[in-house]
């Protein structure tokens, strides 16, 4: 089984103490060793799980946690008390981690050994309060960490530290990420802005801005033979329109498309950057505003945003990586007009030309269309439906004293045709209600560019969110207006105290 994040590690950390003696230890080992390999070898986990000895002493548990800081192999450590690990140890080491925090609250055996089980027994599987003791240091502390309960063998159980280790993957990305700024954001808008700096403290992504017309240049010096081969690609892979393929009259714009995709990949692998922006008021030299080359980057698993929106360009990335080897993708997406007929009320998103192919299983059709705004060429793109599913929409807005992660569980429905509409779509019915789910969106202030992630589900971005110890309000089928409403402004008052002074 290749795992989707095969190069990474999980350290397993099992705690006890000294008290029990070498044959206490000795078991214990061997059964924390089965738990790792148990763990490592489900489907649902999809990094490796590396046993560490066991730990009983503060040093060797202080070690091990600036060990896991310094690998970036490491996306995080789950920890087990398998007996009793008296939690005064675990202070130092666990108030030195850095990496994301599982704690795995389990035992060896599923059911009790009723007619043999003595007082031997009971020394060696005693997690049930051991791992209380192990939770009230990590509670005291206030780390942030992720609880789950029950035993390996439970399916339920490795979903759940499955889903943990999506999230921190997400984690992982984003503090590996540059991301190329290609202009400004666009002009007045509001909620695309955003604080840079306490991105980088709390994300870990680094955002920085390019001149568009440097890309320009990296775009035009493309060759002719690179260019060749990526529209036979594009002819091979897509449904072309007749007037782009070879020898049709609109060629040469498909060719310019190709190019685009050329010059941006490069000019990012040079960069070191996994996620990008456009700005369709600030395209310099450039003839088409990049529609068909930023839908095939995002399906490449880049981070994309437009009109200057690095924020979204973030969550996309965060988004492709923790849906890593998972069916279906993630995308920009922009709620554009609503179908409000009673009983049947459903949203369509799109967005100009950059929903990402990821989202579908059909093949898509590559057109050219005017675009109203940018005064440029007409632009090349991709047209498809997205696949029905449940899937999550997502945004990130700057509320001046903190992040906030705004999300609704949706679900992608089939929908008329829409043969005159040349762009990318979704439609889907928002959880519990459109009404209900709009207006809670508003309350919250959620942004109008989102990730539409089919892949990665809202459980994956509240792990992400906690383990960044960032704001996250959901919006799903247990919602209703007023709790809504309440939780947004319990939360206004807590994230404003949990600051400090």
């Amino acid at each position: 089984m290749t795992k989707p994040y095969a190069d990474r590690e999980i350290w397993f950390l099992t705690g006890s103490q000294e008290l029990y003696g070498p044959d206490t230890l000795a078991q214990v080992a061997q059964q924390s060793q089965e738990v790792a390999r148990v763990l490592d070898a489900s489907p649902d986990v999809p990094a490796r799980v590396v046993w560490k000895p066991v730990l009983t002493t503060a040093d060797a548990i202080r070690r091990v946690m600036l060990d896991a800081n310094a690998d970036d192999r490491v996306l995080g450590v789950v920890t087990w008390a398998h007996t009793f690990s008296p939690s005064k140890m675990w202070i130092t080491g666990l108030d030195l981690l850095r990496k994301p925090l599982l704690h795995l609250h389990t035992q060896a055996n599923v059911e009790l050994p009723w007619d043999t089980i003595d007082f031997d027994f009971m020394n060696l599987n005693q997690a049930a309060h051991g791992d209380r003791e192990h939770a009230y240091i990590q509670t005291r502390l206030g780390l942030a960490r992720t609880t789950v309960v029950g035993h390996v063998s439970n399916p339920a159980v490795t979903a759940r530290v499955g889903t943990w280790v999506r999230g921190a993957a997400g984690w992982a990305a984003t503090h590996e990420l540059r991301l190329a700024r290609f202009g400004d954001n666009m002009r007045d808008v509001a909620v695309t802005e955003g604080d840079k700096t306490e991105a980088q403290l709390r994300f870990g992504v680094s955002v920085s801005t390019w001149g568009v017309n440097d890309l320009v240049a990296v775009v035009d010096a493309a060759a002719d033979d690179e260019v060749d081969a990526l529209v036979a690609e594009y002819e091979a892979l897509y449904d072309v329109a007749a007037e782009l393929r070879r020898g049709g009259g609109r060629h040469d714009a498909l060719r310019y498309a190709a190019r685009q995709e050329i010059g941006l990949e490069r000019m990012l692998t040079s960069l070191g950057a996994k996620a990008f922006t456009t700005n369709f008021e600030d395209l310099g030299g450039l003839r088409q505003l990049p529609g068909l080359a930023v839908q095939r980057l995002m399906s490449k698993g880049y981070g994309f945003g437009a009109e200057g929106d690095w924020k979204t360009a973030v969550l996309v990335r965060a988004a492709k990586v923790m849906g890593e080897g998972l069916p279906g993708g993630a995308s920009l997406m922009e709620d554009y007009t609503y179908d409000l007929t009673p009983g049947d009320e459903r949203i369509l998103g799109a967005h100009m030309l950059e929903i990402c192919p990821s989202l579908t299983t059909s093949t898509p059709r590559v057109e050219i269309h005017p675009l109203g705004i940018g005064g440029k060429e007409d632009p090349v793109r991709m047209v498809f439906d997205t696949d029905p599913g449940v899937g999550v929409v997502v945004s990130l807005a700057d509320m001046r004293d903190r992040f906030r992660l705004t999300a609704n569980v949706v679900d992608l429905v089939e929908h008329p045709p829409l043969p005159h509409l040349p762009v990318a779509r979704a439609v889907w019915r928002p959880r519990p209600d459109l009404s209900t789910s709009a207006e809670a969106w508003l309350t919250a202030g959620g942004a109008h560019h989102t990730v539409l992630s089919t892949a990665a589900g809202v459980e994956a971005f509240e792990v992400f969110a906690q383990i960044a110890r960032t704001e996250l309000l959901v919006i799903d089928e247990s919602t209703t207006r007023r709790g809504f409403a309440d939780q947004v402004r319990w939360n206004q008052v807590y994230f404003r105290m949990a600051q400090g002074l």
